[in-house]
């Protein structure tokens, strides 16, 4: 999985690549940690994530969770298939989707 980040002021956008699963959600946790308390609004551009497992999912719900403290959270460009996962999990009504 690749990450790529872009900071516009105090908006930060994770751009995520490839596939979110037990392998690679370790990486974009230590990217979540290192946010520095200057972001209050954290956006997941998820047009090119292939996959999403549970793994993936814990860590989106671990990052809700710490910006829910310091601004909001969005995720944007949600493939169907991913959607489809976002559904059945029940984490549609968790997450905020643009």
């Amino acid at each position: 999985m690749t990450i790529n980040k872009e900071l516009n002021g105090s908006e930060l956008t994770i751009g995520l690549v490839g596939r979110l699963d037990t392998a690679t959600s370790p990486q974009l946790e230590e990217e979540i940690k290192a946010i520095g308390s200057d972001v209050n609004k954290l956006v997941f551009d998820m047009k090119e994530l292939e996959y999403i497992s549970s793994a993936g999912l814990r860590v989106l719900l671990s990052a809700q969770k710490m910006m829910k403290n310091q601004g909001s959270m969005v995720l944007r460009n949600v493939a169907e298939s991913i959607n489809e996962i976002l559904e059945v999990t029940g984490f549609i009504d968790i997450l905020t989707i643009e």
